[in-house]
């Protein structure tokens, strides 16, 4: 039994399939939101901090941005990341003293990529 542990803890986490027989999809967060199309491929600030705010608190973060790097996805919100034109955009601070009145980009939420995928993600990224 332990051996069938190691092979499925080696397989990509888009392969894997949860004990229950499901795969990553089924246990996503914004599989219970109103709406999820429109929230996580929507060019609206406020809706995209929303859609990654959905994503910081999902258990399939992960196998959720390895899934959108495979497919190369050229749209929307995945694994906490925004996606535009085939590219995953940054969120960097801005240098010197912060404005009196924040800009709507500086309030979404910052997701950090899992760390095995960050090399493939800097190769995307904007």
């Amino acid at each position: 039994m332990s051996t069938l542990v190691d092979i499925t803890e080696q397989l990509p986490a888009t392969e894997q399939i949860q004990t229950d027989g499901t795969t990553w999809e089924t246990h996503a967060a914004c599989k219970t939101v109103d709406n999820a199309y429109d929230l996580f491929f929507s060019d609206d600030i406020g809706e995209i901090s929303a859609a990654k705010r959905v994503c910081a608190e999902c258990p399939v973060i992960a196998p959720c941005l390895e899934t959108a790097l495979n497919n190369k996805e050229q749209w929307g919100v995945w694994g906490g990341q925004l996606f535009m034109n085939g590219e995953m955009l940054t969120v960097k601070r801005r240098r010197g003293r912060p404005p009196k009145v924040a800009r709507p980009e500086d309030l979404m939420p910052v997701i950090p990529v899992p760390i095995h995928l960050r090399e493939r993600a800097e190769r995307r990224t904007a």
